[in-house]
């Protein structure tokens, strides 16, 4: 390696060799990067020395937290630049500098020191978090906490993501936002991303990255922005040595049971990696306690209702990456990804009724029962093409299918077969859903000159959804399907898009900035049901734009702008009435149109060896905001969506690190936010403000123990119609790895502040009820976890961009999110 930078050296030598001024200055700059993951080293020292002189530095730095550097030197001559940082072996390249120029050495590798690493022992800590003004990167992998945590777990620690009470997930204040799965969207995930972040192992998760303002590159969906999981093991890489590398890890808990397998390998040009998990995850004795007050000019009438049960989910999933590299200007990619998830429910209930429109009362019991199955299938495969002696000239070609067909099955039984006022016929439904879709997607770069890019592309989406839901009456113990309440229907979409987007950096000020144009066509066709097939179309322009300073070489600050949209995905739109409750219909609105969000944000950013701050303050507008709402017809509480809600939203995240000591580190990931919603449609109005927070310290203990403790607190957050409260945990791990750290075992326990179960409030109301809710979920748990790794490590080759399709959003049913609130 020494003789391959000392090779380069040499030869910028002789690039380099032009007649200046002898005080003129200097500037020499690149970046520095680990030789086998390719990713930025941080805070690496530099030293630039007058060859012979290695005892006094002509100027010294530090790389940032990409490892990118940037040093100025007086005069000319020869002179040498040294890279140095605990556990690594030292880089030098010499320099000949003609005394005005600027020497761009370009990308620099460092590697571990294993003579070194074998005689002392390395304290020094990688950071967590890299932050850019328009995203933020946090490193799963060095927190302990990943042994044992679950992605959702995970998720209360990374900057500008926050979990909620009910485990609701907002990204950059918003809870739009789409899931990609190593920078290729996932449907699954972004349409029940809490169901699954909280059964996933954080422990298959490299990075998770949260782009905030992602660009006109990136879809115009998701008002919040991207969620993106790089899985471990196929992280991008140049270069990698051949061989193989294994990982097999499983935790068991009083909880859950888990185990995953990770292969990755490399012969010669071909790179491929496999990974898998399984969990399953039980939940018994959750209780929900409910009361619905209704007002009418007959007289207030209240219902309470109470239940418990058991939840059982579990989940398969499997990803394959695999990369060509057919020579230095061309490589082949491919992926394949699937994913199951099923979730079984058994509850029990008790219904009352009385005053108003029911009188004197009655009560009823009954169960139900449901098992829902959910997969994910997405394929994919990108051809990179570098252009001969044009190295910042790129064009990457791709193409991408994805399916996640849900098949479901549910019964709702009564212990008594009706009255004067309600339905209580047993009833059965059996419902299948498919979004299916292909897109092909051509994007080309190209420099402009100095620290000047061009960014342009286009894109087109073919994407089917698919709704039959049937609908069963028992009729004497035989259930009789009933055509009046099912429903099969087809929403087709075709979108073509198109951007441009330009990126430059002039000195210490960076802009990236461009425009975004998409036409969608859509036809919707009833197969069966009630509704009258329609077709439509329209385009969107969306602008972004980041600005951003560096005010040193450890600071910056960046002023965001966006538009962003959101589509209603199939769970919006689905048509189909959901009669298993008799006193309440939930349904879909095909008339739900795109709305739109403009969002200002201002940021800044503070990285050290000892500190990493990010304060990021931002405010959003909505005026035709999609919002879920609840009203009373003919006794019935009905729950749909529509395009009624005006919002503001004005906050403030803050994530700070604090690296105490080579062996502590001390961190606080948290914000606060004031929320404001108005609706015309409903005549109401609610606002308030809403609080949350993470305080955390990692310390390593005798015996190299490492310990971790977390406390967890979210305050009350609003809704357009209501509120829900917030709470109150703790959770702590204690590793120890063994085998020169191939193996780590952990032992961790979590529990709620106020006793074994975690309790939650919520209230909605319109001008004609109020719903009250509580919800008591026994999340307390210990668990311990088992992770084993051999082999070398390898890394899969992938084309510097790919399909990102970001424009669905979907939501899960109150009921189903209910349902689904399992431990962590």
């Amino acid at each position: 390696m020494k003789k391959r930078v000392f090779g380069l050296g040499l030869a910028m030598t002789g690039l380099t060799m032009l007649p200046m001024g002898m005080n003129a200055q200097n500037v020499v700059k690149g970046v520095l990067v680990d030789s086998l993951s390719r990713e930025g080293e941080p805070f690496a020292t530099v030293r630039i020395y007058k060859q012979g002189t290695e005892s006094d530095p002509v100027s010294m730095g530090v790389t940032d937290m990409e490892g990118r550097f940037e040093q100025q030197v007086k005069g000319k001559g020869h002179y040498e630049i040294l890279f140095s940082s605990v556990g690594r072996a030292d880089v030098r390249v010499p320099l000949a500098l003609s005394g005005a120029q600027t020497l761009d050495l370009d990308t620099l590798t460092m590697s571990e020191d294993t003579h070194t690493l074998a005689g002392i022992e390395v304290v020094a800590q990688r950071p967590l978090v890299k932050m850019e003004v328009d995203k933020m990167t946090y490193n799963t992998s060095e927190d302990v906490d990943s042994k044992s945590s679950t992605v959702l777990e995970m998720l209360r620690k990374v900057p500008m993501v926050t979990v909620d009470g009910n485990d609701n997930i907002t990204v950059n204040g918003s809870s739009s936002f789409q899931v990609f799965v190593d920078g290729k969207p996932n449907v699954m995930m972004s349409s029940n991303p809490s169901a699954v972040f909280r059964n996933m192992p954080a422990s298959s998760v490299k990075n998770i990255e949260v782009i905030t303002n992602p660009g006109v590159k990136y879809d115009a969906e998701g008002v919040g922005g991207v969620l993106n999981l790089v899985m471990q093991n196929t992280q991008a890489a140049k270069e990698s040595l051949n061989g193989y590398n294994v990982t097999v890890n499983g935790m068991a808990s009083t909880r859950a049971l888990n185990g995953g397998a990770f292969f990755s390998m490399q012969k010669d040009k071909f790179t491929m990696s496999l990974n898998a998990n399984a969990v399953s995850m039980n939940m018994s004795d959750t209780e929900t306690e409910m009361t619905r007050e209704q007002f009418s000019p007959s007289g207030n009438s209240l219902m309470t209702s109470s239940s418990a049960g058991d939840n059982n989910v579990k989940i398969q999933m499997g990803n394959l990456s695999m990369g060509y590299e057919i020579d230095s200007l061309n490589l082949v990619s491919a992926t394949f990804g699937l994913m199951g998830f099923g979730n079984k429910s058994d509850q029990t209930n008790l219904t009352s009724m009385r005053g108003g429109f029911y009188g004197e009362g009655f009560q009823y019991g009954g169960s139900s029962l449901s098992d829902s199955k959910n997969f994910a299938i997405n394929g994919s495969v990108d051809y990179q093409h570098i252009f001969a002696g044009r190295k910042d000239q790129v064009l990457t070609l791709s193409y991408l299918v994805s399916t996640s067909p849900t098949n479901s099955e549910s019964y709702s039984l009564f212990d008594t077969a009706g009255n004067p006022y309600l339905n209580l016929t047993d009833r059965y439904t059996d419902g299948y859903s498919n979004t299916f879709e292909n897109t092909f997607q051509a994007d080309f770069t190209t420099g402009l000159g100095m620290g000047q890019s061009l960014n342009v592309g286009a894109k087109y989406i073919n994407r089917v959804n698919k709704s039959d839901s049937k609908y069963y009456l028992d009729n004497g113990g035989q259930y009789l399907y009933d055509d009046a309440g099912s429903v099969n229907y087809r929403h087709n979409n075709d979108i073509l898009a198109g951007y441009a987007e330009y990126d430059a950096k002039f000195g210490r000020f960076g802009f990236k900035g461009g425009l975004r144009y998409e036409h969608t066509w859509q036809d919707v066709r009833y197969l069966n049901g009630n509704g009258e097939d329609f077709s439509m179309d329209y385009g969107n322009l969306v602008p972004s734009a980041n600005l951003s300073y560096r005010l040193t070489d450890r600071q910056n600050i960046g002023l965001t702008y966006n538009m962003r949209i959101s589509r209603p995905g199939i769970t919006y739109l689905n048509p189909y009435i959901d009669r298993s409750d008799p006193t309440a219909l939930s349904y879909g609105n095909t008339n739900l149109e795109t709305e739109k969000a403009h969002n200002i944000g201002l940021v800044y950013n503070l990285f050290s060896a000892k500190w990493i701050v990010n304060l990021t303050a931002r405010h959003t507008i909505n005026d035709h905001g999609i919002s879920q709402y609840n009203f009373y017809e003919d006794n019935i509480l009905h729950t749909t969506y529509g395009n009624i809600v005006k919002s503001r939203q004005t906050g403030l995240n803050a994530y700070i690190n604090w690296n105490a000591g080579p062996k502590t580190r001390i961190y606080m990931n948290g914000g606060a936010n004031y929320s404001d919603f108005r609706s015309e449609t409903l005549e109401r109005k609610n606002s308030g403000w809403s609080a949350n927070a993470m305080v955390g310290i990692q310390q390593t203990l005798p015996a190299d123990i490492r310990l971790s403790a977390n406390l967890i607190s979210t305050t009350k957050s609003y809704n357009l119609q209501g509120w829900s409260s917030g709470i109150n945990m703790a959770v702590v791990s204690l590793t120890k790895s063994f085998l020169k750290d191939r193996l780590s075992v952990t032992v961790m326990g979590n529990t709620p502040l106020q006793g074994k179960a975690l309790k939650i409030d919520s209230e909605s109301s319109g001008k004609d009820f109020v719903n009250r809710m509580s919800m008591s979920m026994p999340i307390q748990q210990v668990g311990i976890s088992v992770s084993y790794t051999f082999g070398k490590q390898t890394n899969v080759k992938k084309t510097r961009k790919s399909i990102s399709n970001t424009d669905l959003i979907n939501t899960e049913s109150p009921t189903k999110g209910v349902s689904n609130m399992l431990v962590q």
